[in-house]
């Protein structure tokens, strides 16, 4: 059997550099061949390199028995391969096992838990979107193994996915556009570059479509990321390299969530506000914070100005003292002498908190007075990149214990965003 393959699909079985993990995106519209693109690098590294093991998972199970496994056992037919003579397929352990001792297995990517006992030379995620970041870095973490065959030469481990486009800045476009490392590659395939599918195909498609969904579903694109996103108008004019001045007031903004608890640091004037830094601890407490930004901020004779939760101002069940009495404690035991705090008595609505932010993002007059430094403040980035309304409703998209569960990173969003907005809201209030 003779391929005869797609520019596109020739770029995504080769690496181009010389890292020891290549990771690589098909990101393509309907009839790009993403998934048939997958399934035929899975085999060609399974005989390759023999007594290698390679991981295919999706989000469900079911994606995975219904495209990408049909798609390897199509080609494993058109390759000539027969089962029990090149390879057995077990439906009960969902693996494909070869003559040259290389297995494949097939699994739902929904714990990453499950896979760290797992050794491994490859993976492969269908639909990659709709897998959480923190199953992508658990999956990483297995991408290594002390055996490798005598015979395998040029060697990588490679970790590879395909998806159709999101409407949203998700892990794919924060790890394959904004913060790209070297060995991180994102294949688009547009419909069109298939040109196997007959010409009709496309015009219907353009016929059936609207603008945005065409471009995103047929030529690839990534989509319209304001669309139902909390944050409107942020862009990369909001994104500078910001420096820490001493001589400066200091604003520490928290919102005081168990975990993770979320603080921003950040300097102002009177129209513009700077984010500079972030503190985000796991299974913190007020306490642990504090000593960071010590740490962080040693200048005992800075203005520290201190903003956030007003409801941090209320005693706790657990400890004597509020949220902001341990702060000034801790703060003042350091040797700090000059501590403000400029609290609401009551926190306002969340979208009155979310008219100020954006209006510093940017307002009706197009001016921009809200300023980001993103290598500093990721997760104030994530939040403002991801925080989603519930669907046609002014509702906060907040994540359930559930999706957590499922992907701690999710955990990240809103706090953060909560600690910033209470800053621009209590200084430029929408009246």
């Amino acid at each position: 059997m003779e391929y005869k393959l797609l520019d596109k699909q020739v770029e995504f079985l080769t690496i181009p550099h010389n890292e020891p993990l290549d990771v690589a995106i098909y990101q393509g519209g309907y009839g790009s061949g993403k998934t048939w693109s997958g399934a035929l690098l899975g085999i060609l590294l399974a005989k390759k390199y023999p007594g290698s093991r390679g991981l295919v998972g999706a989000k469900e199970y079911e994606l995975v028995r219904k495209t990408t496994l049909v798609s390897y056992l199509e080609h494993l037919e058109a390759l000539g391969y027969k089962e029990k003579k090149h390879y057995t397929y077990n439906k009960v352990d969902k693996v494909i096992k070869f003559k040259n001792g290389s297995e494949i297995l097939f699994s739902q990517l929904d714990n990453p838990e499950k896979f760290k006992s797992l050794n491994l030379h490859w993976a492969e995620i269908e639909e990659a979107s709709q897998v959480g970041y923190s199953t992508i870095k658990g999956l990483l973490g297995r991408l290594r193994n002390t055996y490798r065959g005598k015979d395998w030469k040029n060697f990588r481990y490679r970790l590879f996915g395909h998806t159709n486009p999101q409407p949203n800045k998700d892990w794919i476009y924060e790890c394959f556009v904004e913060n790209k490392p070297s060995n991180y590659r994102l294949i688009i395939a547009p419909t069109t570059n298939n040109t196997y599918l007959p010409k009709h195909y496309v015009e219907s498609l353009k016929d059936a479509y609207d603008e945005e969904y065409y471009n995103i579903n047929v030529l690839g694109m990534f989509g319209d990321y304001n669309s139902g996103l909390v944050v409107k108008g942020f862009s990369d004019e909001n994104k500078k390299q910001l420096r820490y001045c001493p001589d400066l007031p200091l604003h520490l903004t928290c919102d005081f969530n168990v975990d993770p608890m979320m603080w921003c640091i950040a300097h102002k004037d009177d129209e513009n506000v700077y984010f500079i830094d972030e503190i985000v601890v796991e299974n913190a407490t007020t306490s642990i914070c504090t000593e960071e930004f010590i740490r962080r901020y040693p200048n005992k004779e800075q203005e520290i100005i201190i903003n956030g939760d007003a409801s941090g101002d209320n005693r706790s069940t657990q400890s004597e003292f509020t949220n902001y009495a341990t702060m000034r404690k801790l703060l003042k035991d350091a040797g700090y002498t000059n501590i403000k705090f400029q609290l609401r008595d009551y926190n306002p609505p969340i979208l009155n908190r979310i008219a100020a932010f954006n209006a510093r993002v940017k307002n009706a007059a197009g001016i921009r007075r809200l300023f980001v430094d993103p290598q500093k403040c990721k997760y104030l980035m994530k939040n403002i990149n991801n925080l989603k309304y519930k669907e046609g409703t002014t509702i906060i998209d907040a994540p359930t214990i559930n999706q957590i569960k499922q992907d701690r990173d999710k955990k990240f969003l809103l706090h953060i965003f909560d600690a910033a907005s209470y800053l621009t809201e209590y200084y430029w209030r929408i009246k």
